[in-house]
């Protein structure tokens, strides 16, 4: 059995598919391209000869400094006691900060390991209260930095986004 009809080519196939396609009203934007950043590598002087990589796995430095990945997760997770707590509703952020360095101040003379700071989760409007975006940057930069290990956002069980939980170094003993 031979065929009467010669086999049509690739672009007579094309063609007769793309007979009814109709181009789209706009076109789709492309996706915006990274600018080109030139690389330079630094200037080896000729007398130095550079060591090759080492082969050998290296640990990585923990993310967390003074303390360890079980400690952290437990944490996160709201699975640590909570020795203390404070509720910063209704004050006013003067009184907020003054009340929060007060509170890790006492609670790290007493040794008391993990606090609960209620914030309250504000205005969603204006992006969160002010107390839940300052109480981080208190903690980190106050008189009370040097105490405090750790600040996590609270499980729902103990305010969600509204608290935070408190990490606060051991007080070693003094000699």
């Amino acid at each position: 059995m031979s065929r009467s009809r010669k086999a049509a080519s690739d672009a007579d196939l094309f063609a007769a598919v793309m007979r009814d396609v109709k181009p789209l009203r706009r076109p789709r934007p492309a996706p915006p391209a990274a600018p080109a950043v030139p690389r330079r590598l630094p200037a080896t002087p000729p007398s130095i000869e550079v060591a090759p990589a080492p082969t050998a796995a290296v640990k990585p430095a923990p993310a967390n400094p003074g303390i360890d990945r079980r400690t952290a997760a437990r944490l996160r997770k709201g699975d640590m006691a909570i020795d203390r707590r404070l509720d910063l509703h209704g004050m006013t952020e003067a009184a907020a900060h003054a009340a929060l360095d007060r509170f890790v101040r006492h609670a790290w003379h007493e040794g008391v390991r993990v606090l609960l700071v209620i914030t309250g989760k504000g205005s969603v409007r204006e992006g969160g209260g002010v107390l839940r975006r300052n109480l981080p940057r208190w903690l980190a930069a106050g008189e009370n930095a040097p105490h405090v290990l750790r600040v996590e956002s609270a499980q729902a069980r103990h305010g969600g986004p509204g608290a935070y939980y408190v990490l606060l170094r051991r007080r070693r003993a003094e000699k």
